[in-house]
Parts: structure tokens; sequence; C-alpha cells
């Protein structure tokens, strides 16, 4: 534990989203996503899922991690064929809707071979976790089907499920049940969750323990360190580009992301490449 946190404060954010797939989405991460997806779909006991199929992604390169428009979502199979599809989204583009509905159309459409016929189309289950304010729900955690109108017992299809973590609600709630195997997990999600606390929930449920087992051996390794801290960058660009932010602002993030990588042991000029600062002002950090 002493790894990730920092006089009480989280070192890594889980929700960085190239953190996220090396924790969840590559192969040998079957407990922790098995354990997330369980939570998330509201399963416990004998309803629980209890095998998973991890899709890696095999673009996966060191030019996706400095692509700000990349996406790094994770892809699983479940053992009911179900496809689902989990995905972080930090920034607020204000397209997440239309942009769920894309991806989830993609996986759907593309898991139809040519010949098969339209009852072997599969269950797509999407998983978004935003860190602002959406959709416009009470709940931190909301779910959506294709309903009817006026009779809303009445769904179309189980075809379609698309679930989102509000991560902003869920921080206006305060402490929450952790007896409820989501909140457990949103807690270790959340990057401002006490110490205190993400160690209560390691030790209440393994999945987390093998999450977060996964997270000190990714974070123990320079070049992870680097992609980590180069998404920031990537992401934050992105970001300052798209609200026409001041540089004053973009500047500070890079000083901090700079700081990070000085105390990681990463030599000034090549945190100076990575960000864009200067020498001098990375000496003087």
């Amino acid at each position: 534990m002493e790894t990730l946190f920092e006089q009480g404060r989280r070192r890594y954010d889980p929700l960085n989203d190239y953190l996220f797939y090396k924790i969840m989405g590559e192969k040998g991460n079957e407990i922790q996503l098995l354990g997330f997806i369980n939570a998330v779909l509201g399963k416990t006991g004998d309803d629980r899922f209890t095998a998973v199929e991890i899709l890696e992604n095999k673009t996966f390169s060191p030019q996706a991690i400095g692509d700000k428009s990349s996406t790094l979502d994770v892809r699983a199979v479940l053992s009911t064929t179900a496809m689902v599809n989990v995905e972080v989204q930090l920034r607020n583009q204000h397209n997440i809707d239309k942009r769920s509905l894309y991806y989830w159309s993609k996986i759907y459409s593309g898991s139809l071979a040519a010949g098969q016929d339209y009852h072997e189309l599969p269950q797509v289950i999407s998983i978004i976790i935003v860190n602002y304010d959406f959709p416009p729900t009470q709940g931190y955690h909301s779910c959506f089907h294709l309903r009817e109108d006026t009779e809303h017992d009445k769904v179309l299809t189980d075809a379609l499920e698309i679930h989102y973590i509000n991560m902003v609600k869920y921080r206006k709630l305060g402490k929450s049940t952790l007896s409820d195997p989501l909140n457990r997990w949103v807690t270790w999600l959340n990057k401002s969750s006490p110490a205190e606390l993400v160690t209560e929930v390691i030790k209440m449920d393994a999945a987390i323990q093998a999450a977060n087992d996964r997270m000190v051996y990714v974070t123990g390794d320079r070049e992870a360190i680097w992609a980590y801290e180069r998404r920031l960058i990537a992401l934050s660009d992105h970001t300052s580009e798209m609200n026409y932010a001041h540089d004053k602002g973009r500047n500070e993030e890079r000083e901090i992301i700079a700081r990070n990588l000085k105390k990681s042991g990463f030599p000034a000029e090549q945190i100076s490449q990575a960000t864009g600062l200067p020498l001098e002002t990375i000496q003087q950090l």
C-alpha cells in the first residue's frame, strides 16, 4: 500500500484509462474484472457470473497512449455469451449519450458474421464510468434499456443495456454502505477516497484485492509510470484545446505531472521532452 499512497493521498488514479486498462483489460485480470462486472450488474450469490473471457486490445501501442482521441476500453465475453464493454470518460465532451450508443452499435453489429441469423446477435452491455455529472438521474449508478413509453415494464429486448457510473454524484453521497459490492468498487476507484477506507474495502473483497495487487505491480514499472503520465498529458491537452483554456492552467497540470515523474527518478531532459516544460522550470520544481 505504501507505493500507492503519499501522505494519505493516492499517488495514481485508477480511472486513468491507461491504468484502468492495465488493471482490468489484460488476460490474467479475470478475477477483478468479473468482480466489477457482477457488482455493476447487481449479481450476487448463485446469480453471479462465474467466468469471463477478456478480449485484449491487440492494437494497443505507445502511439495510442499519446493519442488524445484514442479509446482504451476493456472488452470481455461473459459465460452467457453476453459481450461487455467498459469505458472510462474523465473529460466531458458533451457527447457521451450518442458516443455510448455508437460504440454499443459497433460491438453489436460487428458480432454478427456473414451468414449468421439475427437471433445469434448477443446481448451487449456497456459500462461507462464518467467523472462528470451525467446522466441527469438521482443515483450515481443508472441503467438504460429499450422500454415502451407508457408501459415501463415492457422491454423490447435485453440486447441493449447501458450503465453509467457517475463519480461526481458518488462523491456527493459522503460515506456509502460498504455492504454493497458496487459501493466498495467505486470507493476503491475513487482517487480521493481516504487511505483507511481503501484499505477497508480491499480487506472486504477478494476481487478488489486482486485489482489493488495488480495496480501495485503495474505502477512499480518505470515504463508504465511513463505511459500513465503521458496519457495524463494527452487528455489534458485535449481538454485545453476543446475549452480554449489559458496556457496558465495547462502549465499547472504539466508541472504536477513533471513533479510526479521527478519523484519517480526520471531525468530532467526526459521530463522536459514529455511535458514540453523548459529544463529550468523542471529543475526548480
